[in-house]
């Protein structure tokens, strides 16, 4: 092994960070589809060649797909070496999420990349598609219970053979999705990522040579793993346990538990979620791939200084019961993973603080509410708008949390009001902070958000995967719970709510006729008596609180204050 200087293994690091954040801003310039090009729903990186392991990542790519990218290039490596033709020039894609984990929406592509005949690493891109085919435009189909319900299911194939494009899969692909031309977009822009990743590797291997490129790889894993070592044997020893439930399937209205123990033993972390539901009839179900990926992201929220690569994970077991939604085979439906990572998240965070209070926040709002309206409009053209919403954060042992953020699972953006309204025939009646939504505590969560949608069109279909509709985030260290998800949809008679609270299908609307989401606020932190009066009359000035809820929580000594 070729022993490798800090300063060039800093420059090397830095190098290779850049190639795969190149990829992702390539693919976010091309894609067609808002959920890639403006919200960010996509991933870069370069993974080992035997193991899959991811070695970089890019910073703008969504932190569940670190872990779960090297499962599905793990399966990429399985299948080729069972039918022993990899080559230089080869490219596969498939969106199994059994295989490669998340759900049927992200779509990837893995590349293997040689160097001098000799198989050096992969390249691999993901990417949200906005519709692929399944029961419901958009895929989210909250009444789904198996796989087949929620997309059209592709294993692992080659859409690149030696350089040459098999149109054969293209056009397979393209017939299995509502959307064809944004389908067709986004594909162009992951192998164009891909080119782009290949020629950056070759630049930075021809300037430093193999042996070194590889070296700085290792040794970034190595350091990865001893920095995680020193952040775990700074924890007490013990164990630790928390709770929390998801709503329910979206087929059968029962409260499903995720409960983690999170226990330190000297410089290891064992996260055990024995105690979680059984595997479920509809899509909160995720595989073990996701599991693993999700603890991960949690782990790099507790310790943020620690590099985004595999060798973090060294030092950790994530023990996940057999027969668990958390475990899920196929073809059970996973169609709505983001909802129970978010939990996993939150259950990590809320036993975490019991360990360690000054570096967990609290429960942020927990649901990406997955809001799908499609129709034809009147040249029989069919839309699809499918959104994710923001909420409230978790409040923190430095600040209140972040208003009307993004889901802790990723580095993506909520997709612009203005965006929407000029792809789609809707028109946003509302789109707000909500108030009296933070959870109270000497740093208060987030604020929720209000948006209300109406249909600009004749008639269209919609459908929500929400939830905490029915258990709200979580303060931490004495901090209260923020405010629950909200949902109404508007009808001839007035205004509905879901019967399962947080899911629904089949909500037709017609022109006028608007659908409204109040998001939930974030958890707060630390008892709301250690709150100061200043903190509290400048909340009210600013119309985050009520002054009805100010009193009636912090007492009178807020007024007459100067915020």
């Amino acid at each position: 092994m070729t022993d490798i200087d800090p300063i060039t293994l800093a420059v090397l690091s830095g190098r290779m960070e850049q190639i795969a954040d190149e990829m992702d801003a390539t693919l976010f310039r091309a894609a067609f589809n808002p959920i890639i090009a403006e919200a960010h729903d996509a991933s870069h990186g370069l993974y080992h060649a035997v193991t899959g392991d991811t070695l970089v990542q890019g910073k703008s790519g969504l932190p569940i797909f670190v872990g779960v990218m090297s499962f599905a290039v793990k399966a990429v490596i399985d299948k080729a070496e069972e039918a022993g033709d990899l080559s230089d020039g080869d490219i596969y894609i498939f969106n199994d999420a059994h295989m490669g984990g998340t759900h049927l929406s992200d779509m990837r592509l893995v590349r293997p990349y040689f160097r001098d005949g000799k198989l050096f690493c992969y390249l691999a891109s993901v990417g949200h598609w906005h519709d692929v085919g399944g029961a419901v435009p958009g895929n989210y189909n909250p009444s789904a219970t198996e796989a087949f319900q929620e997309a059209f299911v592709l294993p692992p194939v080659k859409l690149v053979k030696q350089g040459a494009l098999q149109q054969d899969i293209i056009d397979i692909l393209m017939r299995n999705t509502r959307l064809p031309q944004s389908a067709m977009g986004d594909l162009n822009g992951q192998l164009s990522a891909l080119d782009l990743g290949v020629k950056r590797l070759d630049e930075l291997l021809d300037e430093y040579g193999v042996d070194t490129i590889r070296a700085a790889l290792d040794a970034l894993s190595d350091r990865a793993e001893t920095l995680m070592r020193a952040e775990l044997a700074a924890l007490p020893n013990g164990r630790w346990e928390a709770t929390d439930f998801l709503d329910n399937d979206g087929i059968t209205d029962e409260a499903l538990p995720i409960k983690v123990a999170f226990e330190v033993i000297d410089d290891t972390l064992i996260l055990d979620f024995e105690g979680t539901a059984p595997v479920t009839a509809g899509p909160v179900n995720i595989a073990l791939p996701t599991a693993v990926a999700t603890a991960y992201v949690a782990i790099k929220h507790i310790f943020p200084d620690i590099p985004a690569n595999a060798g973090v994970m060294r030092p950790i077991e994530v023990k996940v019961p057999e027969g668990s939604l958390l475990s899920a085979e196929f073809p059970a439906p996973v169609g709505g993973y983001t909802e129970t990572i978010l939990r996993m998240i939150d259950v990590i965070f809320s036993a975490a603080s019991q360990a360690a209070p000054d570096r967990v926040v609290a429960n942020a709002y927990g649901t990406i509410n997955a809001l799908s309206i499609a129709g034809k409009r009147a040249n029989g053209q069919p839309w699809v708008m499918f959104s994710f919403f923001g909420g409230g954060h978790g409040g923190s042992p430095e600040s209140d949390g972040l208003n009307h953020g993004n889901a802790p699972i990723s580095t993506a953006t909520i997709p612009p009001m203005e965006i929407l309204e000029a792809a789609y025939p809707v028109m946003f009646r509302q789109w707000a902070l909500r108030s009296d939504s933070a959870g109270h505590g000497a740093h208060r969560g987030g604020l929720g958000a209000v948006y209300e949608i109406e249909l600009l069109e004749e008639k269209a279909s919609a459908f929500l995967f929400g939830e905490r509709g029915r258990f709200a985030p979580q303060g931490v260290n004495g901090g209260d719970s923020g405010a629950m998800n909200a949902f109404h949809y508007e009808q001839e008679d007035g205004w509905h709510q879901p019967p399962l609270a947080s899911k629904m299908l089949g909500i037709k609307l017609k022109k006028g006729q608007a659908l409204r989401l109040e998001t939930p606020g974030g958890g707060g932190y630390g008892p709301a008596a250690d709150r100061t009066p200043e903190a509290v009359a400048r909340d009210v000035a600013l119309g985050y609180l009520s002054e009805e809820a100010a009193t009636e929580t912090y007492g009178t000594d807020w007024q007459g204050v100067t915020s």
